[in-house]
């Protein structure tokens, strides 16, 4: 290799051979120290230097060879994270980080980062005896930090993206026909949160978004409730956040059953706040609609237990109470909505979301049809005597 094959070209910086072979690019950083980086050939030290230099040129720190994988995960969670996310969704963040990520690598500079140590993590998770779902759970926030990473130049691929993700089962979804919805809905008859059921279940609310319902939000004369906040329990406090998208803030027509549920719900709530008196704490809240006896927050824990509960003492098979939601959507595949205007109801953000559960009822919806085919082509009852004078005629004729 000739001497003049070292030297740097125009704009690209301090590029060198080294005596091992190998090619060494430094860049200059704002605090006067220098940063190195190294490459097999020269290109790959070129394309290294560039990157360092388009991320210095946005004022973002390169990354360093010490910097380990540790390091950089948890200023992912307070700088990037953080900001971006809701804290429900940051805590699970950093579980995954805490328990799982940086025990395997979190010594590892980030720089050396590989595959291998990505799938040794998941290793890890699986052999705890965690589900896949979890397994992939863990590999998704791996990527979502190096993603962000890559982004600022501190890593020069996603190692996360490279390795191979577990293969989770699909999450079964709870089918409701109308004679099964119905027997929910006497296993919750009389119960102090009817009302609350009977709305997850003929509107389909996230639970979130009913326990966040104000009496504001709600017009029983017009039989329409408007979804404006979620309500969720962080960290043993309650808070209020916007809708999940921006299809989540929607306003839906109510059943009119369900219209006069809620308002014989209220006149009840107004007793309750009568018998309380000062020690009322509804105004502190908005006014919610569903509420526990003092006017406060319901926890979804006492909801969903509740609603086992229920269940259990009506001899029906276990629900989450999730699967309400879905019940509201096998509902509406049941009676012939589209999925277009079921997409409008639930306030998914995506149509596929919506036809993944209609999707999954179609094997109920495929055994109503074939009845009715079966009626269609074989009424039998109502054209015997057709019937009988077509054979008799044929018989005739022959």
């Amino acid at each position: 290799m000739s001497k003049k094959s070292g030297k740097r070209g125009n704009s690209e910086g301090s590029i060198v051979q080294r005596k091992d072979g190998r090619w060494c690019a430094r860049v200059s950083l704002p605090n006067g120290g220098r940063k190195s980086y190294y490459g097999k050939t020269r290109l790959e030290a070129s394309k290294k230097l560039q990157q360092a230099q388009r991320t210095l040129a946005d004022g973002l720190p390169v990354a360093g060879e010490r910097q380990t994988t540790g390091d950089f995960l948890e200023a992912w969670l307070r700088d990037s994270a953080a900001p971006r996310v809701r804290p429900k969704t940051l805590k699970g963040y950093a579980d995954m980080v805490r328990l799982h990520i940086v025990p395997v690598v979190g010594r590892i500079p980030l720089a050396r980062l590989n595959p291998q140590n990505v799938e040794a993590v998941l290793a890890s998770v699986s052999a705890k005896g965690l589900s896949a779902r979890t397994v992939g759970r863990c590999r998704d926030v791996f990527r979502n930090a190096l993603n962000h990473a890559l982004k600022h130049g501190l890593v020069g691929r996603n190692v996360a993206a490279l390795a191979d993700a577990p293969t989770a089962p699909a999450r079964e979804i709870t089918a409701l026909m109308p004679n099964a919805a119905r027997r929910v809905l006497a296993a919750v008859k009389g119960d102090r949160l009817e009302p609350l059921f009977t709305v997850a279940l003929a509107c389909g609310l996230r639970q979130s978004e009913t326990l966040g319902l104000r009496w504001s939000d709600v017009n029983v004369d017009a039989g329409s409730l408007s979804i404006q906040r979620t309500l969720q329990r962080v960290n043993g406090a309650f808070t209020f956040f916007p809708p999940k998208t921006a299809r989540s803030r929607r306003t839906i027509a109510m059943p009119a059953p369900v219209a006069a549920a809620l308002l014989q719900h209220m006149k009840r709530q107004l007793e309750e706040r009568t018998v309380m008196g000062a020690a009322w704490e509804g105004d502190a809240w908005g006014a919610l609609v569903f509420t526990n006896e003092v006017g406060g927050p319901l926890t979804s824990f006492h909801v969903s237990r509740r609603f086992s509960k229920l269940l259990q003492l009506a001899g029906l098979p276990r629900m989450r109470y999730h699967d309400l939601r879905h019940g509201a959507a096998s509902l509406m595949a049941a009676q012939g909505v589209s999925a277009r205007v079921a997409m409008e109801i639930l306030g998914h953000a995506q149509i596929s979301t919506t036809m993944n559960i209609y999707t999954h009822i179609a094997p109920e919806l495929q055994k109503e049809a074939t009845e009715k085919m079966a009626d269609a082509l074989w009424p039998i009852e109502k054209d015997t005597a057709l019937v009988s004078k077509l054979v008799s005629n044929r018989l005739n004729s022959g």
